[in-house]
């Protein structure tokens, strides 16, 4: 695999996780949560969520076995920048 397509990857995966874990959060989340934000409220859970969701997988993919990281993060090798 390429290495912008494993980037893309590792971007996405997680992305998509957290907009899954962004959804179930406001479909599920007490009123008294989510009421005073209005309106606003979709719109800063998912930024807030995906912030939350990225710097925890990333924290935990060394401690993770190679499945779990392809099935959270889209690949278990990271990849590769040419240096200048």
């Amino acid at each position: 695999m390429s290495d912008q397509l494993t980037a893309w990857l590792r971007t996405k995966v997680p992305a998509a996780w957290s907009a899954l874990i962004a959804w179930l959060i406001t479909v599920g989340a007490p009123d008294w949560l989510t009421d005073p934000l209005g309106d606003a409220g979709n719109t800063l859970v998912v930024p807030v969520v995906l912030a939350a969701v990225y710097a925890l997988l990333r924290k935990a993919e060394p401690h993770l076995p190679p499945w779990a990281t392809r099935v959270l993060l889209g690949s278990n090798t990271p990849p590769t920048y040419p240096t200048q």
